[in-house]
């Protein structure tokens, strides 16, 4: 049996948050698709969606009961990527551990690799 590495996986934090909201939403929603999309002040930025459905090409992550998608477009940027979820005093949110990264802007909000 050949095991293979995820290509993206997710801490507690970050799996026990998407349970959460998940299961608060008031439209159904099977899973988070995770992309990356051209802009902020590094030139690259980190998009999320919750769908019912994985598109026909999205990489099916399975971590710890969630399921993430991977677009397409997004997998080389993203390959080795933990998602975590971080609470701080005055903001809370998810944060992406990208190995791939070479930089990212000073509000963290962008990245280039």
């Amino acid at each position: 049996m050949t095991m293979t590495k995820q290509a993206m996986t997710l801490t507690d934090a970050a799996a026990d948050r998407l349970k959460n909201i998940m299961s608060t939403r008031a439209e159904p929603s099977s899973a988070l698709r995770v992309g990356v999309r051209s802009g902020g002040c590094s030139g690259m930025a980190y998009t999320m969606e919750f769908v019912a459905e994985p598109g026909p090409h999205d990489e099916v992550v399975e971590d710890k009961g969630v399921t993430v998608l991977i677009e397409p477009k997004a997998i080389m940027y993203l390959i080795g990527t933990e998602m975590d979820f971080v609470s701080e005093n005055l903001q809370s949110g998810f944060v992406f551990n990208n190995p791939n990264e070479k930089g990212r802007c000073g509000c963290g909000e962008s990245f280039h690799t």
